[in-house]
């Protein structure tokens, strides 16, 4: 997690902690903002400009979370991960 200030890096590590802990999701934030934190912690898995089929992203995804495909969507539609054609990029 990379930010500008060690005191905002501690803070956000505060609030992801009821939802993150061993590199999985404890439970599903209820706010977007928790829930920013969580997903910039998942899309740390995959290489930038990989580009990877359907199938290796929901294997990546459910070592996180049971329902790798609300993570999935999640991603894609927080443009943290691109799409086309069935394959899938980390964008940045």
């Amino acid at each position: 997690m990379a930010t500008a200030h060690p005191n905002a890096a501690a803070e956000e590590m505060r609030k992801l902690r009821p939802f993150w802990r061993d590199g999985r999701i404890l439970q599903w934030p209820a706010r977007e903002s928790r829930r920013r934190l969580v997903l910039a912690e998942v899309v740390r898995a995959f290489p930038p400009g990989k580009r990877l089929a359907e199938a290796e992203v929901d294997a990546i995804l459910r070592e996180f979370w049971p329902d790798h495909c609300q993570l999935r969507r999640a991603l894609v539609e927080r443009e943290l991960l691109n799409r086309k054609d069935g394959v899938y990029w980390r964008v940045g």
